[in-house]
């Protein structure tokens, strides 16, 4: 397969490529620089906007109602001229926010990051009140994707190089039943995010190993395909008809050992994604 340049971001920490099909552009981040992106593959612009603080992840809102996003200090979407109404605010708990997802029916998960003094985990953000938390005690908590009948939620904590399992009620919104997926041990990176395809393939960034591996529905390696950035961070399928595969990548201190890091790449034609939903809330 193809990797392709997409967008020369050259950006210090690129994540969250998200496909907003009601603008036909790609969402993605600079986590460090906290920065939204948008990119439009049809006439290659690329516009910013700038928060407070670092942003892990951006979402499509229903009906072009704006942006949900996983900040440091909470979930907030974004409200006219600019102003954040929050959702949830973790700022005094210790933890980070990250990586986020919406499900089949619109619910927006997110996973934090642990302090010394406070464990990570992964949570369903209701519209109001606290977090509902799934799975705690977690370190970094990164990708979260659903098979294509929505049983499935996939999530990975990524320094324990796993990419785990639950079963999944898409009526309810509750997940249970985690358990190992597939074992990156072994390979030099580690899981970070990732995405699933219509026919139930998982496809996950390996970090500091410079590659999006795919994963057939049964755990199985499918195939590994190399990316020229060794810090590969995500993935999500967009375009036309949902069949190419973006990957965000993230410079930081790599400096001219690696003149290609830090930029969306595409890979044209890599399977069929599934239709983004964006956040009902």
């Amino acid at each position: 397969m193809n990797v392709e340049i997409a967008l020369p971001a050259q950006a210090g920490f690129g994540e969250g490529p998200t496909w907003d099909t009601a603008s036909r552009t790609l969402l993605w981040v600079d986590m460090g620089a906290c920065t939204v992106h948008r990119f439009n593959p049809a006439d290659g612009s690329n516009t910013t906007t700038a928060f407070g603080q670092p942003v892990a992840a951006a979402k499509p809102r229903t009906a072009g109602r704006g942006l949900v996003l996983s900040l440091r200090d909470g979930v907030a979407v974004t409200e006219a001229a600019g102003q954040l109404r929050w959702l949830a605010d973790w700022s005094s708990d210790g933890v980070r926010g990250n990586d986020a997802a919406v499900d089949g029916a619109g619910r927006l998960w997110v996973g934090t990051i642990a302090s010394e003094s406070s464990p990570g985990w992964l949570a369903r953000i209701p519209p109001r009140g606290k977090p509902d938390i799934a799975a705690g005690g977690l370190r970094i908590s990164n990708g979260i994707a659903w098979s294509p009948d929505t049983t499935r939620m996939y999530h990975v904590d990524s320094p324990t190089r796993r990419i785990d399992v639950f079963d999944y009620d898409i009526d309810t919104g509750r997940a249970a039943n985690r358990r190992v997926f597939a074992d990156v041990t072994g390979t030099a990176g580690v899981p970070d995010g990732m995405c699933t395809d219509a026919d139930g393939g998982v496809w996950v960034a390996l970090f500091r190993a410079g590659a999006i591996r795919r994963y057939a529905p049964d755990g199985r390696l499918d195939r590994e395909i190399p990316v020229p950035a060794s810090l590969t961070t995500a993935c999500s399928f967009g375009g036309p008809g949902l069949t190419d595969l973006y990957v965000t990548t993230a410079r930081r201190d790599l400096g001219p050992a690696e003149p290609l890091a830090g930029n969306v790449f595409v890979i044209p034609d890599a399977a069929q994604g599934l239709e983004p939903v964006a956040f009902d809330g």
